[in-house]
């Protein structure tokens, strides 16, 4: 069901938290929940076009791409890292904290549902506070990253207003100079921990969030177009359950037909209203 006016709204988030009522609700969130805080979403009306997406094949192989993807990294980090979280946010922690929600399975690396407050997370695309050595297994974290690639750089500066992608990447002017950061211990190859395009969702990540939706009686999707297939898949192991199915996106997603209610709005609308319903 799409909305076109505040009372149809009103009254399919009612019918939403109805089914809602007395249940353990897992989370699945993407882009959409963050479009928000001034992080864009992939997909959609008003996201902005992008260039061919880092691939991980690129980035072992090609020593010109790591170079373009870190300078773009590190200048669209420094903005990225200053995004808030917004009401979706925080009222999927406040949910959390009373009892409402079980835990929240996110698509994002922005870390905005820690810094509101969920405490069981899980990340299964990974996260950008995190930087990972290929050679020794390191981690680093980001800002000790940033210090060095400015201290390798100090020409580099980041400007205040900054177009930002989804995954919090810029387009550099140039990458002319620029000298790519490395492991400090052993100078290995460093990568973000995150899951690029081309790799897999780790095992272990998938194998929480399934335990986390096995633990819950209904599932929320929000912010997602449900394009990635691990999203999909655990949209499909709700289904066989048979439990409740809420889609809140903005766009129509892959799953609608097996939802029992969808709602085509902003999840800072629909959130917080859904939680005063359920409290």
């Amino acid at each position: 069901m799409s909305v076109s006016n505040t009372a149809e709204l009103s009254a399919t988030v009612a019918r939403a938290a109805e089914l809602l009522r007395g249940t353990r609700i897992a989370l699945l969130t993407g882009a959409g929940l963050s479009t928000d805080s001034g992080i864009p979403a992939y997909r959609g009306e008003g996201a902005p076009a992008r260039s061919n997406p880092m691939t991980i094949q690129t980035y072992l192989a090609d020593e010109r791409a790591r170079r373009r993807y870190w300078v773009g990294g590190h200048l669209g980090w420094r903005a990225f890292a200053r995004a808030e979280p917004n009401a979706g946010h925080r009222a999927l922690a406040e949910m959390e904290s009373s009892g409402v929600v079980s835990g929240v399975i996110t698509q994002n690396v922005d870390g905005l549902h820690l810094r509101a407050g969920s405490s069981h997370v899980i990340e299964v695309h990974g996260t950008m506070r995190r930087v990972l050595c290929l050679r020794c297994g390191q981690v680093f974290d980001r800002r000790d990253i940033a210090v060095q690639i400015e201290e390798l750089n100090p020409w580099i500066t980041v400007p205040e207003n900054i177009a930002l992608a989804p995954d919090g990447d810029v387009l550099p002017e140039t990458t002319d100079g620029f000298v790519i950061p490395v492991c400090t211990v052993c100078e290995g190859m460093l990568k973000p921990d995150v899951v690029f395009f081309g790799e897999y969702v780790p095992l272990d990540r998938f194998r929480a969030a399934e335990s986390l939706l096995r633990s819950s009686t209904a599932l929320i999707v929000a912010g997602s177009s449900l394009v990635v297939n691990s999203g999909v898949r655990l949209v499909e192991r709700a289904r066989r359950r048979g439990i409740p199915l809420i889609i809140v996106n903005h766009e129509p997603t892959r799953a609608d037909a097996w939802a029992h209610v969808t709602i085509a709005a902003g999840t800072s609308d629909v959130l917080p209203a859904l939680q005063e319903m359920l409290r």
